[in-house]
């Protein structure tokens, strides 16, 4: 059996702008997941970096890419996990990837190096 992955949006952005570590992703989208959220903040960042929106849609047109909502135990989830990653500074988006990937009992791929510090139950791999 593959095992599950769960994407943070710095790994879906390194793939997407070909940075070290993308390699690593692309192996790794038949098993991804990522969160919707993730996804909202991925949009923001190329939105921001300067493509269209139908140039962002036509990007994750083309992934095989499974986007999971936000569920409401997700959304607990990441609530209670703000305790624990306060003092290294996680977003909500990184702490969507982390419910999820707590949820899916999956590998979660960041370029976040904070996330080493982390000891709430969750599988993290670093790709730089």
């Amino acid at each position: 059996m593959t095992e599950r992955i769960v994407l943070d949006s710095s790994a879906l952005l390194c793939l997407l702008q070909a940075e070290p570590g993308a390699q690593r992703v692309a192996e790794s989208l038949a098993a991804a997941l990522i969160s919707a959220v993730n996804i909202a903040e991925t949009v923001g960042k190329l939105r921001e970096g300067g493509l269209t929106a139908d140039e962002v849609r036509d990007i994750f047109g083309s992934l095989p890419l499974e986007v999971r909502p936000f569920t409401d135990d997700q959304a607990h989830a990441a609530g209670e996990l703000r305790l624990a990653t306060r003092a290294l500074g996680l977003s909500l988006g990184d702490r969507a990837c982390l419910a999820l990937a707590l949820d899916a009992n999956a590998l979660a791929l960041t370029t976040d190096r904070q996330w080493l510090k982390l000891d709430v139950g969750v599988r993290v791999e670093i790709l730089r």
